[in-house]
């Protein structure tokens, strides 16, 4: 396969777009069978019955309603006939299991569900003359249902609150929506207040279409942000420089400030025996000077990484213009956080209803505790969970992948192209027709490293969120601190990950050769690096900041003129939220191709000098930079070793 330890050559050299072969192809056919494996799930879930049962429901005795079933052995009240009672009823629908996400009560099938409320069981007995709908279990008599023994238990909970069937799935769900506060006890007192929750409800349907406006005025911003961010990042990255500079100074001269004048009272309340306030005081005066020490040391390493890394800082600047200009070369890369979002939300929502149906999957098995019918998978088959969960992280992992390949085989294109005009038509399609063809093993070995970090960190979130109270301290902070090391690793090795895309779209080399040459590139530009990262994150979290500011202004002015609408929070929130969704996306591609050209002018710089024959494949903007450094580098140097070339740029 092409490991770090594999027989290619080390100093190999760099030949971008020449050489195309497909890569990784053992971990294609593996993506592939597991793709198999999944299918084949799907369909097991769907011809064993499970869909039947998702979609009608069944009761608590094994009895698929709105169908004739058979009998399950042990349990006398199965194998009814359900044909006209085809709405699932549960005798007490309130009684929620936060920790397994399910209603404890047990539930019968039902041709009608209650439509008013039923305070006794005389009005149960009642209602089930009238429509014939008995909601009390099978094995109890209409007649008595106010005189049973057992009512308590096979009746219904009083008062009976009035429901209505869901659309698709036949459920009676109560009317009052305060019933399942429990979902989301963080909102227990204000989903409680139906007047509030009626109003802000209300608020949101008049408001539905300023809300929509918003969230496409969002859109219309974050693309705009992408063109004009490399007019405006010298402003910001300067501006965000001196804020850092003035507030480093500014509270070291504070510090300082507060050390004389607390030492100066001091000094002038110093008696023979001091005194419990003077004891504190003292104390006092020796922390501020301790604190006034750290912020100074900590101000003159900023100060002193902040010249030496002035030119990084340029760099930044610089790869930010540049980017701005590829997204003007090629317009389609602001589309890709759409066929993103569509493939994942296409992809979740199969995976979503394939795992419902594996939940109603499996043998009926009767529980010894209630008695009650539950189908559970059993053997072998039980890992089907396992391994549909795998396959949620592992595809949706591989679908951004793609998304980082494409990005970074337009960019490559764009990059190493000398002479502009001899683009590809759609850089992005031929990217896209490239992966297909020849790189996505590639893919699938990159996304199936990041799945092998995420498995054990969602496992151990989940013990941590299941265990919350019952542990003790050393556990939890044990807990945490693997939680937030294996988060930091996955940053790693999302970060390598897309280099190493880069690298493969450039040379056409195996996942882990790229990752390693990526490696080595970026350890040889390691301030380089570390500056884009810290300042090209902050810049780009600025933009981020910006839009959201932009759109809940323009918010807060549109729900003004709505004076019959008073509580602004909720649509403000859903604005607010969905921008800097948006937001996130969009920049996040501009942070991907930020990251393409930087390791492209990395690749450039090193092996070429600008020399006939060789050549640099930068931009005009980029090759500015060049020159100015190798100036400010030493003109005597320059002068004395110099030849008379001129570094050419490629064609613009």
């Amino acid at each position: 396969m092409g490991c770090c330890g594999s027989s290619e050559q080390k100093q190999r050299e760099w030949k971008p777009l020449e050489d195309r072969s497909c890569t990784d192809i053992p971990w294609l056919i593996i993506f592939a069978l597991f793709c198999i494996g999944m299918a084949c799930i799907a369909g097991f879930s769907i011809s064993t019955g499970a869909a039947s049962r998702l979609i009608s429901g069944y009761d608590s005795y094994g009895n698929t309603c709105g169908q004739k079933n058979g009998k399950i052995e042990g349990v006398e009240l199965s194998g009814r006939d359900q044909t006209d009672n085809k709405y699932v009823f549960f005798l007490d629908p309130c009684n929620i299991d936060i920790l397994n996400r399910k209603i404890k009560s047990m539930a019968l099938c039902v041709s009608r569900c209650p439509d008013r409320e039923l305070k006794t069981y005389t009005d149960v007995k009642r209602f089930a003359l009238q429509n014939g709908s008995e909601l009390c279990s099978y094995d109890i008599p209409v007649s008595r249902y106010p005189s049973h023994g057992e009512r308590s238990k096979k009746c219904p909970k009083l008062p009976v609150p009035p429901s209505k069937s869901l659309p698709v799935f036949h459920r009676c769900t109560p009317v009052d929506v305060s019933c399942y506060a429990q979902f989301a006890e963080a909102f227990v007192t204000f989903v409680s207040d139906n007047s509030m929750l009626h109003r802000v409800i209300a608020g949101v349907m008049a408001s539905k279409e300023i809300i929509m406006g918003l969230c496409v005025l969002a859109l219309v911003l974050s693309i705009i942000l992408m063109v004009v961010i490399r007019y405006i990042s010298v402003v910001l990255v300067w501006m965000l420089t001196a804020l850092v500079v003035l507030g480093s100074l500014g509270g070291t001269g504070v510090l300082w400030w507060l050390y004389v004048d607390h030492r100066m009272n001091l000094t002038d309340q110093t008696g023979t025996t001091p005194t419990p306030q003077q004891q504190l005081a003292t104390g006092n005066v020796q922390a501020l000077l301790v604190y006034a020490v750290i912020a100074t040391v900590f101000t003159v390493i900023l100060l002193l990484l902040l010249f030496f890394m002035r030119k990084r800082v340029a760099l930044t600047i610089t790869l930010f213009h540049v980017a701005g200009k590829v997204f003007t070369h090629l317009p389609l890369l602001a589309l890709q956080p759409f066929w993103t979002f569509l493939s994942l939300m296409l992809f979740w929502v199969s995976w979503l209803g394939v795992f419902l149906f594996l939940g109603t999957t499996g043998s009926p098995v009767q529980s010894e505790e209630t008695g009650l019918v539950e189908f559970r998978m059993s053997g072998p088959l039980q890992y089907m969970v396992w391994y549909h969960a795998v396959g949620l992280i592992w595809i949706s992992q591989f679908i951004l992948a793609c998304q980082q390949m494409t990005v970074a085989g337009a960019v490559v294109t764009y990059y190493f192209t000398r002479n502009k005009s001899q683009l590809p038509m759609t850089p992005i399609v031929s990217s896209m027709l490239r992966l297909t063809r020849y790189h996505l093993g590639t893919v699938a070995k990159g996304s199936f490293i990041i799945t092998l970090v995420e498995i054990p960190r969602l496992i151990l979130t989940y013990i941590h969120n299941q265990l919350k109270g019952k542990e003790n301290a050393c556990a939890r902070c044990m807990l945490k601190a693997c939680i937030c090391c294996l988060w930091c690793l996955k940053k790693c090795l999302t970060y390598l990950n897309q280099n190493a895309y880069t690298a493969t779209a450039i040379n056409s080399t195996s996942f882990c050769t790229s990752a390693c040459d990526a490696f080595v590139i970026l350890v040889e530009n390691a301030l380089r690096v570390a500056t884009i990262n810290t300042v090209g994150d902050f810049v780009l979290f600025l933009g981020k900041v910006l839009i959201v500011s932009c759109t809940a202004f323009v918010g807060v002015l549109s729900l003004n003129y709505q004076r019959d609408y008073t509580v602004w929070v909720l649509p403000l929130l859903i604005v607010c939220l969905f921008s800097w969704l948006v937001a996130h996306c969009f920049l996040s591609v501009f942070e991907i191709v930020v990251d393409v050209l930087f390791l492209c002018f990395a690749v450039d710089t090193k092996h070429n000098d600008g020399s006939p024959g060789r050549e640099f494949y930068m931009d005009k903007a980029l090759m500015e930079f060049v020159e100015n450094s190798k100036k400010m580098a030493g003109r005597d140097r320059a002068e004395a070793g110099g030849d008379g070339r001129e570094m050419k740029p490629m064609v613009s």
